[in-house]
């Protein structure tokens, strides 16, 4: 499991910083930041029997953006 940025406590710099968080939703082509819940469904997803055959593989969800390049941002001045 490789999560990309999530909201929680340890991003709180960066969502408290309209700019940043500008750069950040741009350079994930959903938009925004995982939610907690939406990580934990992967996690319980894979710890359960729909995942038995999964094996040797890293499931990355992060929007999008290791698929992608980041789209240009305006400066936030």
């Amino acid at each position: 499991m490789a999560p990309g940025a999530v909201a929680t406590p340890i991003n709180l710099s960066t969502m408290t910083d309209p700019a940043l968080m500008q750069k950040l939703n741009a350079a994930i082509p959903l938009g925004r930041m995982a939610k907690p819940e939406e990580i934990a469904s992967v996690v319980a997803f894979l710890a359960g029997d729909g995942a038995s055959y999964i094996t040797a593989t890293t499931i990355i969800t992060d929007g999008g953006m290791m698929q992608s390049r980041p789209r240009p941002v305006k400066e936030v001045r």
